[in-house]
């Protein structure tokens, strides 16, 4: 529950009706769960929102269902395109709103029946849906899971990453204070009304057309996750879709998105990282759910010249995975090799 991005409502949902509202889109960046950290990243909100609408619009065109109404530019809602063609990167998207109940947390628990109770057929699923399209060295689902639970016909892990032919689809918590991994018969509970199944077969769809776009920019997608809602017996794509904060995408075995700041804070903040860590276990241990309030340390702000190189990621990223040149950015090849080098 970190999110860089605000929140509009300009008219609530109800029990039977979607309401209107809008993302914007800020500077701000979150890792490790932190929340708003010291320091913005320049254009890194116009980067999202514009890679957002270029997908939901992607996805509206493969007709799957999702929130998305357009971008805002002085309050007229625009199509990505119109919006860019007046010379300008949105940082504001119109979006359809649902229910969005109180998830109570009592003796050390989640409540969901209470949610659930509360949220009728209008409501945003309380789940993450993540795909996988490879296995890093360094991915949790290593220490989660055997080869074999995914059909794949390893005895166990490699030293190397493993390419899915397949993708694997899991599923996580939304509104825990920590996320966490679900079998699929407790991912059916939290999910209420709206099918398992069904959500797997949006995600599933939704990383193809990620996948086939960052290909046409030479861009490999290696993993993502969606959010959805439910309303009215149909699954929409909710929040945002496939941008460098919500998927992971790599160019020349560089990666290009979040990750790349998220390691640098590993390699340079370690005893903050090593903190926030124990945090989150004492937290658990204790049933807590305000594991930050026990971090006994803080981020410290980059230097000037590491968030030169994110923006020119981000940026150049964006303007190779739409295909123009909404920013003014060096080339995807010269931002990768400046990243390389932090």
């Amino acid at each position: 529950m970190t999110s860089v991005k605000e929140f509009r409502v300009d008219e609530p949902a109800t029990a039977d009706d979607l309401g209107r509202g809008a993302f914007v889109f800020t500077d701000d960046y979150s890792v490790f769960d932190w929340g708003k950290m010291p320091d913005e990243i320049p254009d890194k909100g116009a980067s999202l929102c514009t890679m957002g609408a270029f997908n939901f619009e992607l996805l509206e065109a493969e007709g799957v269902p999702t929130h998305y109404d357009g971008v805002v530019l002085e309050d007229e809602t625009l199509s990505l395109d119109a919006a860019l063609d007046d010379g300008v990167a949105p940082r504001e998207m119109a979006i359809e709103l649902t229910q969005v109940p109180d998830l109570p947390f009592e003796s050390s628990a989640y409540d969901y029946d209470a949610y659930h109770a509360d949220a009728g057929e209008n409501y945003l699923v309380p789940l993450e849906i993540v795909f996988r399209n490879r296995v890093g060295v360094g991915s949790s689902l290593r220490s989660r899971t055997d080869p074999a639970d995914h059909g794949l016909d390893l005895d166990e892990w490699p030293a190397e990453t493993v390419e899915l032919d397949d993708p694997i689809v899991e599923f996580s918590t939304k509104y825990e204070e920590q996320d966490r991994y679900l079998d699929r018969a407790a991912a059916d509970r939290i999910a209420g009304v709206a099918d398992v199944d069904d959500l797997e077969a949006v995600a599933r769809e939704v990383n193809r057309v990620v996948t086939e776009q960052a290909a046409e920019a030479d861009l490999v997608h290696q993993d993502g996750k969606i959010e959805c809602l439910y309303y009215q017996g149909e699954i929409r794509v909710a929040d945002v879709v496939g941008t460098f904060d919500e998927n992971r995408f790599a160019y020349d075995g560089q990666q290009v998105s979040k990750e790349v700041v998220r390691q640098y804070h590993k390699r340079t903040q370690p005893d903050w990282v090593a903190a926030v860590s124990e945090a989150k276990e004492r937290a658990d241990a204790e049933g807590l759910a305000d594991w930050k309030s026990l971090c006994e340390e803080s981020p410290e702000p980059l230097d000037a010249g590491v968030i030169q190189a994110a923006r020119d990621l981000y940026c150049a990223g964006t303007n190779a995975y739409v295909g123009r040149a909404v920013f003014d950015a060096p080339s995807l090849d010269d931002a990768v090799e400046q990243v390389r080098d932090l």
